[in-house]
């Protein structure tokens, strides 16, 4: 399974290609979308629309995977990345990808097995995980693969629990 992870930002949104089979992953590509700060926000989230449409053409991918958000103090922020997931959702549902999303405390205990790792451990598991020679930068890139790997497990996850109660209801 092709999965295409993003963590979803406005200033930059970070995304991974990541080729999953069973428990081995592979990382396709990777990098992040970076838009102009002295745009405005209409023409920045439909850069940022123009440049996810491109990837999934490029990279046909099975699922999308996205990170939810999480911000406890700063509301404001909140709001203008949440513009910036929804238009992650929409290029899903434009291409019609099926979408996981992921919490911030799925990724990483999927990733490093706690929930409260720091983005230094999850960047060590990433680099691992894919057999990479360097952990992939900024933060939002690697974040990307994390969520790309841990959408994976999740689905896995969930697969087999379906076959597990098929069996017992046999």
């Amino acid at each position: 399974m092709r999965i295409l992870g993003i963590d979803p930002g406005i200033a930059r949104v970070g995304w991974g290609v990541v080729d999953a089979r069973g428990h081995d992953f592979t990382a396709v590509d990777y990098g992040c979308i970076t838009t102009a700060k002295d745009q405005g926000l209409p023409e920045r989230l439909l850069f940022i629309f123009d440049s996810l449409t491109s990837l999934v053409d490029k990279y046909s991918p099975d699922l999308m995977a996205v990170e939810e958000l999480f911000f406890a103090k700063n509301a404001k922020t909140a709001i203008t990345v949440g513009h910036g997931r929804g238009v992650c959702l929409l290029v899903a549902g434009k291409c019609s990808l099926p979408l996981e999303e992921v919490t911030p405390l799925q990724v990483k205990s999927s990733i490093v097995g706690y929930g409260n790792a720091t983005k230094e451990q999850v960047g060590v598991m990433v680099k691992s995980i894919l057999g990479l020679s360097r952990m992939p930068r900024p933060d939002d890139v690697c974040d990307a693969l994390a969520v790309a790997i841990a959408a994976a497990i999740k689905r896995s996850f969930r697969a087999r629990v379906v076959r597990s109660q098929k069996t017992e209801m046999g």
